[in-house]
């Protein structure tokens, strides 16, 4: 049966994808996706087109209805039990598991799916140290629950809300990982003072002109004073995190 699909590096997936393309990759992501043309776009600009081209990150879209068994290439049915809504088969993803698994090694398995544990910045800093991701793209009412047990190591969600599949959610955890691989972002220590990264939100951020519509940059900020400019942004940064976001914060900040 001929594994085709297509990829983000972005590449087409072939039958036996070219494992020395990418052994000097910092990571490799594959996304098992029924939907590969609406993730195109995404890894193709900004960040993640950078990372590309650096030889960073390689991101393969891999096709689900590939690896499907049935003749119309159907990767779901209806649920036993009942009730509304279809469920994605246990044989199309196994095989495409099992075919991935036979190229590299896997850290993770991850399923993206409204019941998983709430993506955050500590997720995205430890995700971003790994190798090799499988990413799953669920759809309908889930994947089959035996395919949880058997393959998936790590599920994430990215919020209390429900899209009409994980693809998008997907692109969301790729973007957030790959921009914080070493190289991607030009200064280095720009994602160390992202929102998140110590638990407080971002403080506020200025650039030209000085007085805008009678607003004035802040003269801290103009004085030069590096010390003064660090303590007013943690204050700030404080401040913002209190009045927007205090379940951030602990009792030391």
């Amino acid at each position: 049966m001929s594994k085709s699909g297509h990829s983000s590096q972005i590449k087409t997936h072939k039958s036996k994808p070219a494992v020395q393309t990418v052994k000097d990759l910092n990571m490799h992501i594959d996304i098992i996706t029924i939907l590969p043309d609406l993730l195109q776009s995404p890894f193709n600009h900004s960040m993640m087109k950078r990372a590309k081209d650096r030889g960073l990150l390689e991101v393969n879209l891999v096709n689900l209805r590939d690896f499907s068994t049935q003749k119309q290439k159907q990767v779901d049915d209806y649920q036993y039990g009942g009730g509304a809504g279809i469920v994605m088969m246990c044989e199309p993803i196994s095989n495409c598991i099992e075919h991935l698994k036979k190229e590299r090694t896997y850290d993770d398995i991850i399923y993206m799916t409204p019941d998983g544990e709430r993506l955050n910045q500590k997720t995205m800093n430890s995700l971003s140290l790994k190798k090799n991701l499988i990413i799953l793209c669920g759809h309908y009412k889930g994947i089959d629950e035996r395919i949880r047990e058997i393959y998936i190591t790590k599920e994430i969600s990215i919020g209390d809300y429900v899209l009409s599949g994980g693809e998008l959610a997907a692109a969301v955890l790729v973007d957030g990982i790959g921009r914080l691989l070493p190289g991607v972002l030009n200064d280095e220590t720009s994602a160390l003072f992202d929102s998140f990264q110590d638990n407080l939100l971002s403080h506020p951020v200025y650039t030209r002109p000085e007085v805008f519509m009678g607003l004035k940059v802040p003269e801290v900020l103009l004085s030069g004073h590096e010390k003064n400019v660090r303590d007013w942004r943690h204050e700030k940064a404080v401040e913002r995190t209190k009045a927007r976001r205090p379940d951030l914060l602990t009792d030391e900040d």
